[in-house]
């Protein structure tokens, strides 16, 4: 059930190229507890901006009921969130969609694969799967100042950094390190990049999480649907924010979203 709360700032700093992590604490923490769902934020003071903004769960701490959310400045509206400052109060709706699956997951090889700020809704979910798996994260920057996290992946197993310009970790892209040594992967970052991984991994089972702009986020509107290869679906797509923004990797269209 969909739930919304105004939820305190606890701390909001950049943590690298025009990119913030954002501390919030409240009641609704408790209702996280599926890696891969979003939060729906309410941007602005009164009607200044109408729609919300859908980010991912990148951390989440039950005992002190705090949630870490990772954002990049790219317009008004996420420049304004960036002046938030610890006390102020912001409304939030969530969490939404249907995230990754790892209930059953145990003792596999698994691969994290993001690209940008769709590295974030991996931590979270890197860290429920590496109690019980063996997990490998490969991750993607523009350049050395964008690059964040990459500590944190480190505690949870290998983890290869790669940038466009070579200026830190490996020169390439997310692609060009993938093994076939793997059980399962999940991924999420750009769409392109969400293309040729799937499409390098099309022997195996994987889940992509969809970076989508959103309308209503609650499945009212047709802001952010795909298309979907499931013969037994009458609709012909599906909608990111209710359906989704996770789903098997086989089951999307990623070239006609």
């Amino acid at each position: 059930m969909m739930k919304e709360q105004w939820m305190e700032v606890v701390s909001n700093q950049p943590i690298a190229l025009d990119t913030y992590e954002m501390t919030l604490h409240g009641e609704l923490v408790s209702t996280m507890t599926q890696p891969g769902q979003f939060l729906h934020l309410k941007i602005g003071e009164g009607f200044s901006h109408m729609l919300r903004r859908p980010l991912s769960i990148a951390d989440v701490d039950q005992d002190d009921q705090t949630v870490k959310i990772i954002y990049k400045v790219i317009g008004e509206g996420t420049k304004w969130l960036s002046q938030a400052k610890p006390g102020d109060q912001i409304h939030v709706l969530g969490p939404r969609g249907h995230g990754f699956p790892v209930e059953k997951v145990t003792g596999a090889h698994i691969y994290l694969i993001g690209g940008g700020v769709g590295v974030p809704p991996l931590y979270y979910l890197g860290k429920k799967l590496a109690e019980r798996n063996r997990v490998t994260a490969v991750l993607g920057f523009q350049t050395m100042d964008a690059v964040f996290y990459e500590d944190k992946f480190q505690e949870l197993g290998e983890t290869m950094i790669l940038t466009d310009d070579g200026s830190y970790g490996k020169r390439g892209l997310v692609t060009d390190v993938l093994e076939a040594d793997m059980d399962l992967y999940y991924t999420c970052g750009p769409l392109g990049m969400l293309h040729a991984v799937t499409r390098k991994l099309k022997d195996v089972k994987g889940y992509v999480s969809l970076e989508e702009r959103m309308g209503c986020g609650i499945g009212a509107c047709f802001a952010c649907v795909c298309k979907t290869t499931d013969p037994n679906d009458d609709r012909g797509y599906r909608k990111i924010c209710k359906d989704g923004p996770v789903f098997p990797a086989k089951e999307v269209v990623l070239w006609q979203i």
